[in-house]
């Protein structure tokens, strides 16, 4: 390996969202050696179940409406 090329590889301290908190290694640039989390799977609306989805139906007439061929 050449010297001088590769991050620096530190302990860091992982604080989740709901305040749990891990020790890990990473090359994560922080100043203090915290990393704040804002998004976790307790928060995170996939893992949650609160997604809103948008209609399809309405986006692919829309689509159709727009490029679709026109009849004559």
């Amino acid at each position: 390996m050449k010297d001088g090329i590769h991050p620096e590889y530190k302990e860091i301290t992982v604080v989740m969202s709901d305040g749990t908190e891990f020790k890990t290694r990473s090359t994560m640039d922080t100043n203090d050696g915290v990393y704040q989390s804002e998004v976790d799977s307790k928060n995170h609306p996939f893992y949650t179940g609160n997604m809103n989805y948008q209609k399809k139906a309405g986006r692919i007439d829309r689509f159709k409406k727009r490029y679709g061929k026109q009849d004559d």
